[in-house]
């Protein structure tokens, strides 16, 4: 490894994007533009259907009766939790509306939610002989929780696109082939242009952050430093994705197919836009095998429930996980030249 040789393309790499205008000026202004759009458009909690906790406790046909009786009311989703503090803490941040206990006659609202009043409502005449108690957690906007996904989708964008169309780029055009001629190595060139589009994203997502934080006054529970932490993971994780995708393609046409068939499937899938809460188990276990995935996740919980990396120990570990298996394969199939 030398570090001359290594950090003269590092160095190149990031003169050629800061001077490409038009994507410097993408990445930056992209994100901003959606957080105002889904600011406006979603002005509330920006969640249409009512969301009610349900305990799993469930021994007896009483129970189940009452059950059906309360889950037969339509468009209200109904979400078991086997504790109830955790579904306490999701009323709290407004994820959900209402936490119901049939076993103990309890039921819990939020007084600082309008839906969870609506809710309440909604079910007054079964939740006549309950036991009333409250719960209170400052509101999350929709902003603040769509905040991560936004962040961690133009982060993804950058990651795969950024490195996958320019190394297919240099293959086409005989770059690297003029590369492997040089002293350089291929581990030496790999490792440039990770940690080149690395400090590219993290230093954008961190000037988009930071402006759109003096306009929005984001909620924030957890630590920057943690943040910061994760998102490089997550960051890393992606690049490392996208060198995979790039390592033998030739073909732009190609490599923006296999780029979008890779980013599409995490946009829908990775929590970006809506709560995979509720969602059924076989939707969860394939948003796991999702780098996207455990970014948003794992950024989602330090901001608006102050984890630590500590709590967030699966994401991280998964995000290193899935690092190294895409780097492993990125280094073998790696081709310096457009012959396949």
């Amino acid at each position: 490894m030398n570090i001359k040789r290594f950090f003269a393309v590092f160095k190149a790499r990031n003169i050629e994007f800061f001077r490409d205008k038009s994507s410097l000026g993408w990445n930056l202004f992209f994100p901003v533009l959606l957080l105002v759009g889904f600011s406006l458009i979603f002005s509330g909690d920006g969640r249409p259907a009512y969301k009610v906790g349900w305990l799993e406790k469930i021994n007896n046909s009483q129970e189940q009766t009452l059950e059906e009786s309360f889950k037969n009311t339509r468009y209200i989703d109904f979400i078991s939790y086997k504790n109830i503090e955790i579904a306490k803490t999701k009323l709290s941040r407004h994820s959900i509306d209402l936490v119901i206990d049939t076993q103990n006659k309890q039921y819990w609202v939020n007084d600082e939610s309008t839906k969870s009043y609506l809710v309440e409502k909604i079910f007054s005449d079964k939740l006549g002989n309950y036991e009333r108690f409250k719960t209170k957690g400052k509101k999350i906007r929709y902003v603040d929780w769509v905040l991560p996904g936004i962040l961690g989708m133009n982060m993804m964008f950058s990651c795969l696109f950024g490195v996958g169309y320019v190394i297919v780029r240099y293959r086409k055009n005989a770059v690297l082939k003029r590369l492997k001629a040089t002293p350089l190595s291929a581990f030496e060139f790999v490792s440039a242009q990770l940690f080149s589009r690395l400090f590219i994203v993290m230093f954008m997502s961190t000037v988009v952050f930071s402006g759109c934080n003096l306009i929005f006054n984001f909620f924030m529970l957890g630590s920057y430093f943690d943040l910061f932490i994760i998102g490089s993971l997550g960051a890393f994780c992606l690049i490392s994705l996208g060198l995979l995708v790039a390592s033998r393609s030739k073909s732009e046409e190609l490599i923006g197919g296999l780029l979008n068939a890779s980013s599409w499937p995490m946009m829908m899938l990775s929590g970006v836009w809506f709560s995979l809460e509720g969602a059924p188990s076989a939707l969860k276990i394939l948003a796991d095998f999702l780098p996207l995935t455990h970014l948003v996740a794992g950024a989602r919980a330090i901001l608006t429930e102050g984890a630590t990396l500590g709590d967030i120990s699966y994401h991280v570990n998964c995000l290193l996980l899935m690092s190294a298996i895409f780097l492993s394969l990125g280094a073998y199939f790696f081709s310096w030249n457009a012959e396949r």
